[in-house]
């Protein structure tokens, strides 16, 4: 069994998966409440929170889960917010150590590269191999606060980026928007409810590079626009639009997002099998709509990671952890393989 330990950024996390069985149990304590008041994430409250919270955590996963099943514990080993990451690396060596298990340093995107898939090993893990391969190769679009990119997963696991963005993450603009329209942290969420009942086409919004053979995201030029158009609008009157231009805003970063997805998948020839969506942004309905539309019109299937899966979740990390090893041993950046006592990466050396 693998015991997954989580701390990127403010969720602290912990998971225990079973490669026979699944995920046996998923324990988290959300800071959002604590950061909602500041208006975005405090990297030193943070970091206090994970310590606070990891024992506790790790208490309630004892009382559920036999810890002496345990081979391997995964650690979230980076992007991230370091001071944030130490705590989790420092927690991980501790309980390898006194386990005597290996223990591993898991990428957080990679992470969620393979949590779409979580749903389908847990719903048969004796077929999943078989599913896998049916479903490889494999494009997938993570959406989050931190990073914008698409990947492609081939037959032999094998991850490559295709894309990134040049400037905001998709997260990062909704945050952003949501900010210079007033209604406060967190903002995708909160962008999401007010454009509920709005028009999609009732302001016009940039949709990013317009090449399409340029995979590339960019949304720097969306908050900006929304800028401009808010300066020339009365407070009376962005109350009176404030559905339209949530909605308006929202969908352009949908349709950004969807766009080079679909230009991803025609530059690929048909050879990708299957779609997938994942991070935090993946919980926005419109998006997921879109997403799913997409995979139908070009014959794939469409993998959406749950909503319990596609923030800063530790069964990502357990998962990928088993299945993908060989992306722990890259030293690309995207995963990287430590033994017990030994540094996560070039530079970065918390103490056990």
């Amino acid at each position: 069994m693998i015991l997954a330990l989580e701390s990127s950024c403010d969720e602290t996390a912990v998971a225990a998966f079973d490669p026979h069985a699944g995920l046996k149990g998923e324990w988290i304590h959300s800071q959002i409440t604590l950061h909602e008041r500041h208006g975005g994430v405090v990297p030193d409250l943070a970091t206090r929170e994970h310590l606070r919270n990891f024992g506790p955590l790790l208490e309630r996963a004892r009382g559920e889960v036999e810890f002496g099943r345990i081979e391997t514990v995964a650690v979230t080993s980076g992007p991230g917010l370091a001071a944030c990451l130490a705590v989790g690396v420092a927690a991980a060596k501790s309980l390898a150590l006194s386990l005597r298990t290996a223990v591993v340093g898991v990428n957080h995107l990679r992470g969620h590269v393979w949590s779409p898939f979580i749903t389908a090993h847990g719903q048969d893990p004796g077929r999943f191999e078989e599913m896998l391969q049916g479903a490889l190769p494999h494009l997938g679009l993570i959406a989050s606060g931190g990073n914008t990119m698409l990947v492609a997963l081939d037959q032999e696991r094998r991850l490559t980026v295709l894309s990134s963005t040049r400037d905001d993450a998709a997260g990062e603009a909704l945050d952003k928007g949501a900010k210079l329209l007033g209604l406060g942290y967190p903002g995708g969420p909160r962008v999401e409810r007010q454009a509920a009942p709005g028009r999609a086409d009732a302001f016009e919004f940039p949709r990013g590079i317009g090449r399409r053979d340029d995979l590339d995201f960019s949304f720097s030029g969306l908050k900006t626009s929304l800028r401009y158009l808010l300066e020339k609008m009365s407070r009376t009157q962005v109350e009176a639009a404030l559905a339209d231009l949530c909605a308006s805003y929202q969908q352009a970063v949908v349709d950004a997002l969807v766009r080079k997805t679909k230009a991803a998948l025609r530059l690929g020839e048909g050879r990708y099998r299957s779609l997938g969506l994942s991070g935090g942004v993946a919980n926005n309905r419109v998006l997921r709509a879109a997403m799913a539309a997409l995979a139908r019109r070009e014959r794939v299937d469409f993998l959406a990671a749950r909503p319990m899966h596609t923030g800063d979740n530790a069964g990502m990390i357990a998962f990928a952890s088993w299945v993908d090893p060989a992306g722990t041993d890259q030293a690309s950046g995207l995963g990287l393989r430590i033994s017990p006592g030994a540094d996560l990466q070039p530079g970065f050396s918390p103490q056990p």
